[in-house]
C-alpha cells in the first residue's frame, strides 16, 4: 500500500505540473497574438508619405520581393525593335578620290601662332644663359628702360602726367580696357567735381581729434554711470 500511495502523488503531481505548462503555453500565446494585433494594428493606421501603401505593407512587399524565387516578368517582352539600317557607303569612285586632310593652322609653324607665357619664359631665359658672359647684352625685359628696370627720369615725368590726364577724365569718353565701366556710367555733372579730392586726410585726422577733446571737456563726471 505504501508504494502505490506514493505513486499516485507522483502522478497527481505530474498532472499539476502538466496542466500548469499548458496554461503557461496558453497565456504566452495568447500575449504574443495581441501584441502582434497590436503592432499590425499600429502600422496598418501609420501614414502613408505620399505612397498608396503603409510602412508594413511596403516592408511586406519587400521582403516577398527579397525573398521571391521565381522568375520575374520581362516587362519589355512585348516591345518590337526595328532593325538597324545598313550603312551608307560611298560609291567606288568617290573612294578613290578623296579630299585631302585641312592642314591644321593651329601649329607653332604658323607666323600668327601666339606665343604662350610658358615659352616666352623658356625663351628668355635661354637667351639669358648663352650671353651671360655678353656685357653688351640687353634683355628685352629692360627695354624702354634705364639700368636694372628702373624707369628714367623723362619716363617717370610721362607716367605722371598720364597720371594726371586720368585723374582729371581724361578719357572718360572711351573704353581703353575691358575692365573700364561703360562711358555712360563714368558721366559727371560738371568738370570741376573731378578736380574736387575731398577733405585731405591729415586735416580731417586733425579734426576728429579736436572734437574728441571737446567732447570730453564738456561731458559731465556722473556721465560713466549714465
Amino acid at each position: 500500500m505504501g508504494v502505490v500511495g506514493r505513486i499516485d502523488c507522483a502522478g497527481e503531481a505530474g498532472r499539476a505540473f502538466m496542466k500548469a505548462a499548458d496554461v503557461f503555453r496558453v497565456g504566452a500565446g495568447v500575449t504574443g497574438i495581441i501584441a502582434v494585433c497590436l503592432s499590425l494594428t499600429g502600422c496598418v493606421g501609420s501614414p502613408t508619405y505620399g505612397t498608396d501603401k503603409t510602412a508594413m505593407e511596403q516592408l511586406v512587399d519587400d521582403v516577398g520581393s527579397a525573398v521571391s524565387i521565381g522568375a520575374s516578368q520581362n516587362k519589355n517582352a512585348g516591345t518590337k525593335y526595328n532593325p538597324r539600317p545598313a550603312l551608307v557607303m560611298p560609291p567606288e569612285t568617290a573612294r578613290n578620290t578623296l579630299a585631302e586632310p585641312q592642314q591644321s593652322l593651329a601649329s607653332k609653324e604658323n607666323p600668327e601662332w601666339l606665343e604662350s607665357p610658358e615659352d616666352a619664359r623658356q625663351r628668355l631665359v635661354a637667351e639669358a644663359d648663352a650671353n651671360k658672359d655678353n656685357p653688351r647684352y640687353r634683355s628685352p625685359l629692360l627695354a624702354g628702360y634705364g639700368t636694372a628696370g628702373t624707369m628714367t627720369e623723362s619716363q617717370k615725368w610721362a607716367a605722371f602726367r598720364e597720371a594726371r590726364q586720368l585723374q582729371k577724365g581724361a578719357y572718360l569718353d572711351q573704353r581703353r580696357f575691358l575692365s573700364d565701366p561703360p562711358t555712360q556710367y563714368r558721366q559727371v555733372a560738371s568738370a570741376g567735381n573731378l578736380d574736387d579730392l575731398g577733405e585731405p586726410e591729415l586735416k580731417k585726422e586733425k579734426r576728429r581729434k579736436k572734437e574728441a577733446k571737446a567732447a570730453r571737456q564738456t561731458s559731465s563726471w556722473w556721465m560713466p554711470f549714465q
